[in-house]
């Protein structure tokens, strides 16, 4: 790869009144532990291993873009959720943030459950041996082809979104001679910390059934008539990328209120509630996630709480981190091409990626970290703004950061915490090619979702 000489970009003093950005207060060259996988470190000449292989040796192997996945990481995350809500509680992994067959085998050996959304998801679960049990299947708009195969292959639970789906599943569970476990899912209308996209359970949004005007109370009494599917719960999600827990007591407050008008009315005690996922993880120095020891312990006090309030047992409480517990186990590796300085505002990198494989920042607005990554460099901070390839000019990896004022072409750089919805999301805007998602643990590196290639591409154009 090439090391040529490249001029120095603005500076911020040079570009910034003094007061708007300031120059970052620790070495460019630090790893920060909250934003990086936990095998990530540099070696002794400054380049970035992770789990213990140099990432100059996983792009000559691998290409660019690609996304490394940390496997110790993501079964460590695995093991902490799983031991903070202990055997009386559930964790559904949400496959939604991203989802194999390696994944779904690493879900089992850690004894997690896997909360699908869709039929891919579901056909990627059972293809890969995950219990059918110890499945959830969300969304809201499924299929009656997707019901169908989620009551065949006898999945956990249904999460009902509508009037429309409590029937539709009744009538496909009764056809089929089968009771279909199933929880509602009520938007309790709680306006969560986060970006108006991802907020789930306030009432103008296309998920679940409102509290509000008695039409929760309304879809339980219908459920319970109807003789094709049993009613285990209530469901509530209130959104993503959430710090703060007042929501969640919000939540499980009015979630718990349900659960006792169920009983004066039907005289029936619900015995689960699911409080959804939506905890934050770092994506910046400055975001402060908390551990699932401290999320456990919140949610569990809650609802508890609650529930002797309201004279209630204790539900069986069910949780679906999925961002919390595969975004800071990845990151995106690209090779800098064009760097461009404009005098005055700040110095655009681009990379050989993009809004493609991560739309995010074009999406949300979201903030990511980056590092430079394939060598250490003591040259002076200068103001960046990191750029995909693609025909758009909101194509931002990451809108405001800092690189050293030596960067040149062919250098490699990294975003952290880009395991959740990264791959996911990706596309093939401009005819690009979906990276590849690469395990490494343990000094071995192994593809589980290969690189797209251009016959994968043809094959599909029929035309």
């Amino acid at each position: 790869m090439s090391r040529s000489a490249h001029p120095a970009g603005p500076r911020h003093a040079d570009v910034y009144p003094e007061g708007h950005y300031t120059a970052p207060a620790t070495d460019l060259n630090e790893l920060d532990p909250k934003v990086w996988s936990r095998t990530v470190t540099r070696d002794a000449d400054g380049a970035l291993t992770v789990g213990g292989i140099e990432v100059a040796r996983l792009a000559e192997e691998f290409g660019t873009p690609a996304y490394f996945l940390d496997e110790s990481d993501f079964r460590a995350r695995c093991r902490a959720w799983s031991d903070a809500f202990g055997p009386d509680a559930d964790v559904f992994y949400a496959g939604k943030a991203f989802l194999s067959r390696a994944v779904v085998r690493w879900l089992q050996e850690e004894g997690l459950n896997l909360d699908v959304c869709s039929g891919g998801e579901l056909a990627t679960a059972l293809d890969a041996g995950m219990p059918a049990g110890r499945i959830a299947f969300h969304g809201n708009n499924k299929t009656v082809a997707e019901i169908e195969r989620a009551v065949e292959a006898g999945v956990g639970r249904i999460v009902l979104d509508s009037f429309q789906e409590i029937v539709r599943v009744a009538h496909v569970a009764q056809r089929l001679g089968v009771r279909q476990r199933v929880q509602i899912r009520v938007t309790v209308g709680v306006e969560a910390h986060t970006h108006e996209f991802i907020a789930t359970a306030h009432e103008d949004q296309k998920f679940g059934i409102a509290l509000a005007d008695g039409l929760a109370a309304e879809a339980v009494r219908r459920a319970l008539t109807l003789d094709g599917i049993e009613l285990i719960g209530i469901h509530s999600h209130i959104g993503s990328q959430i710090f703060d827990m007042a929501g969640f007591e919000v939540s499980a407050r009015r979630v718990v209120q349900l659960l006792a008008e169920v009983r004066d009315e039907h005289g029936v005690e619900l015995p689960e509630i699911d409080l959804g996922g939506g905890l934050g993880i770092a994506y910046t120095s400055e975001d402060d996630p908390r551990e699932p020891h401290e999320i456990a312990k919140a949610l569990s006090d809650i609802v508890t709480r609650e529930c002797e309030s309201a004279g209630l047992r204790t539900p069986r409480i069910s949780v679906e981190p999925g961002r919390a517990i595969v975004g800071p186990t990845a990151f995106t590796l690209y090779e800098v091409g064009t760097i461009k300085p404009l005098e005055g505002l700040r110095t655009y990198v681009s990379v050989d990626g993009g809004m493609s494989d991560n739309i995010r920042t074009a999406l949300y607005d979201a903030e990511y970290s980056v590092a430079l990554v394939s060598r250490s460099s003591d040259a002076e901070p200068m103001l960046v703004r990191v750029v995909g390839k693609h025909c758009e000019s909101g194509d931002i990896v990451v809108k405001d950061a800092f690189l050293p004022s030596d960067l040149a072409p062919g250098d490699l750089i990294a975003v952290p915490a880009t395991g959740a919805y990264c791959r996911s999301m990706a596309s093939n805007y401009n005819h690009a090619l979906r990276p590849p998602v690469v395990a490494v643990r343990d000094g071995e590196a192994r593809v589980i979702v290969r690189r797209e290639t251009e016959e994968d591409l043809l094959r599909l154009d029929v035309g």
